[in-house]
């Protein structure tokens, strides 16, 4: 299940990015570094050193706007506002959260939603039900903070190969400079 759903992502990933889309990654902590590596190996070249730069965006790393919208409205926002600001319809999020349960991410996949992006959860697995509904659900097998970190890169590194194959089908080569 965690494969098939990880193909998936891959898939809706390079399929937006292909269509003109943005991709935004964005997590706390730990997962806040895993989105800025992901958003960095897509960027810039993760295996293909030839290739077009790819559109990802880590989300919150403005720290004025991350400031702002945290003293102005709440930290559960710090996340979703950036992505109502910046998205369109057809853009693809992901979410990194080890517990599934932050507020911030929460709020970002309601947003993802509201705005028509599609949403993927990156988290560890859980028993319960989630409290929201996210388009694909990346659950590890784990409850352990390390192993899922650890599988999160391992899934990020796979997605951004699988993304950067995918997508850059059409347009393998930077323009001149």
């Amino acid at each position: 299940m965690l494969l098939a759903a990880t193909v998936d992502a891959a898939i809706r990933t390079a399929e937006a990015i292909g269509k003109g889309g943005t991709l935004f990654i964005c997590g706390n902590g730990g997962s806040a570094g895993e989105a800025t590596h992901l958003s960095g190996e897509l960027v810039g070249p993760f295996l293909n050193k030839t290739r077009r730069p790819l559109p990802a965006i880590a989300l919150g790393f403005d720290t004025s706007a991350l400031t702002a919208v945290a003293n102005d409205f709440s930290f559960a926002e710090i996340f979703s506002r950036p992505l109502v600001a910046l998205a369109r319809p057809g853009d693809v999020l992901w979410a990194l959260s080890t517990s599934g349960r932050s507020p911030n991410i929460l709020r970002v996949i309601e947003a993802a939603d509201a705005c028509e992006v599609t949403s993927v959860l990156i988290t560890g697995s859980r028993k319960e039900a989630l409290p929201y509904r996210t388009d694909i659900l990346l659950s590890v097998p784990s409850s352990e903070t390390p192993r899922i970190q650890e599988i999160h890169l391992l899934l990020g590194h796979f997605l951004c190969e699988a993304v950067e194959a995918l997508a850059c089908d059409v347009a393998t080569s930077m323009p001149p400079a």
